[in-house]
């Protein structure tokens, strides 16, 4: 097992073990999942319920909609790595600052190790859990912010596609548009 699986696999039980991750929350840890040596990492908000019985990241209604635009693409899954901030259900659906805010610990520590060439942000809750501020994704989504060195994509949540048709085509473009940045 090559050193850099074995330190996600290590942050994985920090987290099934981390009563903090776990307050008001249910369901398995998701940790994340994916390539270990990914270019692009994707984040999302917090797991579903679906998520929340697998134990796998976008398994749900979103995350088979990101998915299948991946490979629509014609980038493979197994390229990429997919996790959020917030690791288990919230029980009360939206992650609060707090439960973001203790995420980002987990979090930054898998980025650190994966060290992806763009990480996307998927929305409000991935922008604060990553960078620590509030991005009014309508704004901003297409665009790149360059922080710490490294380079985060910035687009929106694919339930917010789902939910509003003309979301879906703004994000189907900056996600197409994402992966070309990402592989120059």
């Amino acid at each position: 097992m090559n050193d850099k699986v074995a330190r996600l696999k290590s942050i994985a039980k920090e987290i099934e073990d981390c009563e903090i991750c776990k307050k008001d929350k249910s369901g398995k840890a998701v940790p994340g999942e994916g390539n270990p040596d990914a270019d692009i990492v994707f984040v999302g908000e917090a797991p579903g319920k679906t998520e929340a019985k697998t134990g796998r990241p976008f398994v749900g209604r979103s995350g088979k909609f990101l998915r299948s635009l991946i490979r629509e693409i014609g980038f493979k899954e197994e390229r990429v790595f997919i996790t959020s901030p917030v690791k288990y259900l919230p029980d009360r659906g939206t992650p609060s600052k707090s439960d973001i805010n203790h995420g980002r610990l987990h979090l930054l520590k898998q980025l650190k190790i994966i060290d992806p060439k763009v990480i996307v942000l998927l929305g409000k809750v991935a922008c604060f859990g990553v960078l620590g501020e509030q991005i009014l994704i309508s704004k901003r989504h297409g665009s790149v912010v360059e922080k710490n060195n490294k380079k985060y994509f910035i687009t929106f949540h694919p339930s917010a596609a789902l939910r509003f048709p003309p979301i879906k085509k703004l994000f189907v473009g900056d996600i197409q548009k994402c992966f070309d940045f990402g592989l120059e």
